[in-house]
């Protein structure tokens, strides 16, 4: 899932392609977490998610005003998406941005890492 944020540029899709290339989150032989997307040819599927952005902190109804305009975020997603697509040597799945999705998701394992820049 990916939420843009309002201060995010072209910039930082450079910073979160390298790492999520390199991010070492598969287990090897031995049951560690030590091998890349690359290493084991995994597959990625890119969805937006602008309520990663949500304040619910004030008040009972969260406010996206942290969130990147939807016109910006849009054109981002896509360079993002092409950018680790061209980092991997593959296409990248993704969504629809700004679409109502339903995903049904089979979490391996209890690990939900969180990358911010």
């Amino acid at each position: 899932f990916l939420g843009i944020g309002k201060n995010d540029d072209e910039k930082i899709t450079d910073k979160f392609v390298k790492k999520i290339c390199n991010l070492r989150i598969f287990e090897d032989e031995n049951k560690k977490m030590n091998l890349s997307i690359q290493k084991v040819n995994g597959e990625i599927l890119s969805i937006s998610q602008f309520t990663l952005y949500a304040n619910p902190y004030e008040g009972n109804r969260p406010s996206f005003i942290d969130a990147l305009n939807p016109h910006d975020a849009s054109n981002l997603y896509d360079l993002f998406n092409q950018k680790l697509s061209d980092a991997l040597g593959k296409k990248v799945k993704t969504g629809i941005f700004g679409e109502d999705m339903k995903l049904h998701i089979v979490c391996d394992g209890p690990v939900t890492i969180s990358l911010e820049y």
